[in-house]
């Protein structure tokens, strides 16, 4: 009777392994969602909030969300396609934009649609899924794992017929780094096999050429790195820094001078006679008022030494400034302010955008 060799343990893998693209299909569901928000408070607004159904029967638009989310489950589950992120993706953002938009009439034992606390509860739900945006997109140490995972995730294209040059290079050159690894052999003998399939494959047959979404993107990379140039983005960093340092002083100082405020008239009216005046929402409405001074002031200083070509100082300020206002400040400004608010939080947001590619191509 022969002995036989004891064969080595395999061990289930169970760590998860990040998506190849999941930035993208995330950077789609901000989008999603913060359109289905803007689009139904709009279309409510001049419609005159209407309702669907009749005689005692309102099909609310947080169902129409609920369903979105449902099919953008079922979505990636149906089909294997790469094709079906995006989708999901964008139904997801639209769904959940259409359920969270309903937020108030689920916190408050009246149904209340217009509650204050409404808007800043979907602002801070938006706000964390910036978080977790940026930090997916931040460069991370690949493991051998997950580089094959993406690797096997990009033959998809390849079966679609749908692997241009760009796809093709980026995926052998994956390929090969994997096949050179010497740490797990068999993974990287693996990866050998698919980079001789690829090159032996591919080598004949016509690459499908970039889709008009990629031409343009390319070529819109192409324009706007000749045309935003430092002395360009830092006058225009600097000029948007300006303007946001005045719109936030003028909301503190409208707030203080508006007499028909009687919350706070209240409190100063108290504060001037010696009597203590606590409430919240006075509180509420000196807090946001010396933040948004802090912040516009600090703006206006990063505005000052941006045109004083003092680039490193002045990012530095206007980067706190515009997260301070991102993260703090709106949220006592959506509760005062409601949804009329989201065009300056915009505007803000591609502030602290531009402050960021500034910072990465010309100062880092």
């Amino acid at each position: 009777m022969t002995d036989l060799a004891p064969q080595p343990r395999v061990h289930r893998l169970r760590t998860p392994v990040p998506r190849q693209g999941s930035e993208r299909y995330l950077l789609e569901t901000l989008l999603a969602f913060a359109a289905s928000v803007g689009l139904t408070r709009l279309f409510l607004e001049l419609t005159g909030y209407p309702q669907l159904g009749g005689g005692g029967l309102h099909i609310a638009h947080v169902l129409w969300g609920g369903l979105l989310l449902f099919v953008a489950s079922l979505v990636p589950m149906l089909w294997a396609n790469r094709w079906v992120y995006d989708v999901g993706a964008i139904l997801a953002g639209l769904g959940v934009g259409l359920f969270i938009d309903e937020v108030g009439k689920f916190i408050t034992a009246s149904n209340d649609y217009f509650f204050p606390a409404a808007a800043p509860i979907v602002y801070a739900f938006f706000l964390m899924t910036v978080v977790l945006y940026q930090r997916v997109r931040r460069p991370r140490r690949r493991q051998l794992r997950d580089e094959l995972y993406h690797a096997l995730d990009s033959f998809q294209e390849w079966l679609d017929r749908d692997l241009d040059r760009r796809e093709r290079a980026r995926l052998r050159s994956d390929l090969a780094r994997i096949a050179a690894r010497t740490d797990q052999p068999e993974l990287a003998r693996l990866g050998g096999h698919l980079l001789e399939f690829l090159d032996r494959e591919t080598a004949e047959a016509r690459l499908a050429p970039r889709s008009p979404v990629d031409r343009w993107r390319i070529r819109s990379r192409r324009r706007l790195d000749l045309w935003l140039t430092e002395p360009r983005l830092r006058m225009l960093l600097a000029g948007g820094m300006l303007g946001l340092g005045f719109v936030a002083l003028k909301n503190p100082m409208s707030i203080f001078l508006q007499s028909s405020n009687p919350t706070l008239a209240a409190w100063l009216a108290g504060l001037a006679a010696g009597r203590h005046v606590e409430t919240a929402a006075a509180s509420l409405v000196l807090t946001r008022m010396w933040l948004e001074t802090a912040a516009g002031a600090a703006l206006l200083l990063g505005g000052v030494l941006l045109w004083m070509r003092r680039a490193r100082p002045a990012v530095a300020v206007g980067y706190t400034a515009l997260l301070l206002l991102l993260t703090t400040v709106n949220l006592l400004v959506f509760y005062f302010e409601q949804f009329s608010t989201m065009l300056t939080a915009g505007i803000q947001l591609l502030a602290l955008l531009g402050v960021l590619y500034y910072r990465s191509e010309f100062l880092d």
